[in-house]
């Protein structure tokens, strides 16, 4: 099964500094067919003005990856860590046993970037956070694994059964990802693609729609235009 999320259909909340998109129910937005796929739990699309951002608030045993599309996000918390993590990486937060953080986009211009919460494969771990510098060109015409609790060698390690995946396609490229039928759900960050699968019509998707998958052997994604994806798969939920 390969479905579309529009964009346009997404949940939705602006409070001025803040323009947030929502795959999966989140804070107000409500939506019972949209609550996890798999072991993925959010996916927000935010926008954040210049020279704002999140306080100082807390979270617990979840696994939350950042991946920054456009302009640059500077985390602090509770543990002394502090850093800034610029577009094209990712950084990733074990809430674990708890973790208290902000999240400030200190620069000139709008940040633009994607809060992703996987549900964690084991609680109570010690609270981290980690940021790492990904080549963009290792991702040129292929999907890498950015943060992974499978083992892939590179990835930022994740206490959670699946993986981030990103990378970009130029107009006409195509690739194959393997999914072994297990949940999947990707999401042009930058232009246009077409996702096609087992033995229904192929689904276009354009920046910032949703696309979940589940129940297919793999997948193929072409590239209408430059395009720029992340894909998170995880195991069912027992």
């Amino acid at each position: 099964m390969i479905e579309l999320r529009p964009f346009a259909q997404l949940g939705k909340a602006n409070h001025g500094w803040l323009d947030a998109n929502f795959h999966f129910s989140f804070a107000e937005y409500r939506n019972p067919q949209r609550v996890h796929w798999g072991a993925l739990r959010v996916w927000n699309n935010d926008r954040i003005a210049p020279q704002s951002g999140f306080p100082p608030h807390p979270h617990r045993d979840m696994e939350i990856v950042t991946y920054v599309i456009k302009g640059a996000i500077t985390h602090q918390d509770h543990l002394g860590n502090q850093g800034r993590t610029e577009a094209g990486q990712i950084q990733v937060m074990s809430a674990g046993r708890g973790i208290q953080h902000a999240e400030y986009n200190m620069e000139q211009d709008e940040t633009e970037l994607f809060q992703i919460w996987i549900l964690p494969n084991k609680e109570g771990v010690p609270a981290r956070w980690e940021t790492v510098q990904f080549p963009p060109a290792a991702r040129d015409g292929r999907l890498v694994p950015l943060a992974s609790g499978r083992g892939h060698d590179g990835a930022i390690p994740l206490h959670a059964d699946g993986a981030l995946w990103a990378g970009t396609l130029k107009a006409g490229q195509t690739i194959r990802q393997k999914l072994g039928g297990k949940p999947a759900y990707l999401v042009p960050a930058k232009g246009m693609i077409e996702v096609r699968g087992g033995n229904g019509a192929p689904v276009t998707a354009t920046a910032r729609d949703g696309v979940a998958v589940v129940d297919l052997a793999e997948i193929e994604l072409v590239a209408i235009e430059d395009a720029e994806i992340v894909l998170v798969e995880t195991d069912m939920l027992n």
